[in-house]
């Protein structure tokens, strides 16, 4: 395989993976642009499993979005809507809470709770959300509110992004996911959602809470209009964060899915993109421990192969994801943990559970 590597042009950068090197821009668009799909798997795979083995990791979790009332209304997004919309909705802490009660029978470790950009709601309402849900799940880890929200809650408090997460922290956030990243590309953002936070706040809100302790995800919506280019600038801007505060656990590519979306001409992704985005990500993001297959929005089938092309990491049970099923998924709102051992097991790799931060709850070899 090593010389089929080689073949396809890529003697060059397989050398500096196996030397463990860093790869430059040019290095990184060369494995964009090839067609050499099974050669960026190999190498990605070199990688995967010197980092992590043969351990592929999951998490029981519980997805809650409060309400998809936003003033942002992105052209690639289906799920948030005008407040005036017939579809519009927004939950009240009873409701949301309910939503935690109705799974106390589960072993979920983590809530993965995020929404629009609401006009409305004050900054109370966020805090009561995570006091009700410990109040609820007391042990629960709350991973909620991406760094768009953040940002958006410092302007309701009148406080400094700083101030603001320990706030939040205070009342229960314990993580932040990596949504509202997009393509940090400022044309990207001009033309699909221009009123969203630009990409240089969307990190500097990340590093912010890396620095008061608090780690996040971090991600890109790829497959609509952006460049090779475009996204490998992304994929550079993480890397240099990352290796500012080290804060980041994961890097979750997001498929575009384009139905009910003021993109809908567009169309989905291909399984060899998703593929390349995984094993580019692994390849480039040498300093990010872990890499995941959305199974949600590449389907669990293609997530099974990406674990030999870079990924390490299903995400988890989900339990009722929103907001790509309204912009078009067929896959399942949900999936149980036997099911995701045996998607793992039946990929060859070694099914770890795991909390939000990685610790490990069961190996189930």
């Amino acid at each position: 395989m090593k010389s089929f590597v080689q073949q396809a042009g890529f003697g060059d950068i397989l050398e500096k993976v196996e030397a463990g090197e860093r790869l430059n821009l040019q290095d990184g668009l060369a494995l964009y642009n090839s067609k050499e799909i099974l050669a960026l798997g190999y190498m990605a795979n070199l990688v995967r499993n010197r980092m992590n083995g043969d351990k592929a990791y999951f998490i029981y979790n519980q997805h809650i979005n409060y309400s998809n009332i936003c003033t942002n209304l992105c052209k690639f997004c289906a799920f948030g809507k005008d407040k005036s919309s017939d579809l519009a909705y927004e939950m009240d802490l009873a409701q949301v809470k309910e939503k935690v009660r109705a799974r106390l029978d589960e072993p979920i470790t983590e809530i993965h709770m995020v929404g629009g950009i609401h006009p409305d709601l004050p900054f109370e309402y966020y805090l009561e959300l995570l006091r009700g849900i410990k109040e609820v799940r007391p042990d629960v880890h709350i991973q909620a509110f991406t760094c768009v929200e953040i940002a958006h809650l410092a302007g309701l408090a009148g406080k400094s992004v700083v101030e603001t997460l320990n706030v939040l922290r205070d009342a229960g956030l314990g993580s932040i996911p990596g949504g509202g990243a997009e393509v940090f590309s400022p044309r990207i953002r001009a033309i699909t959602c221009e009123k969203k936070l630009p990409g240089d706040q969307w990190l500097e809100v990340a590093k912010t809470a890396h620095r008061q302790g608090l780690h996040t995800n971090a991600t890109m919506l790829y497959g609509h209009i952006e460049t090779m280019e475009e996204r490998l600038e992304h994929l550079d801007a993480l890397r240099t964060a990352q290796d500012e505060t080290k804060g980041f656990l994961a890097f979750i590519p997001l498929s575009f899915h384009p139905k009910n979306t003021e993109m809908s001409t567009l169309s989905r992704t291909t399984g060899i993109d998703d593929l390349k985005n995984i094993a580019v990500a692994r390849l480039f993001l040498d300093n990010f421990p872990h890499i995941k297959a959305y199974w949600v929005m590449i389907g669990p089938k293609m997530a099974q192969v990406a674990l030999s092309f870079g990924a390490d990491d299903m995400d988890g049970t989900v339990k009722e994801e929103v907001i790509t099923h309204m912009a078009g998924a067929d896959t399942d709102q949900a999936i149980g943990s036997k099911t995701l051992v045996r998607l793992i097991k039946e990929a060859g790799r070694v099914p770890v559970e795991r909390d939000t931060l990685y610790n490990v709850i069961k190996v189930h070899d």
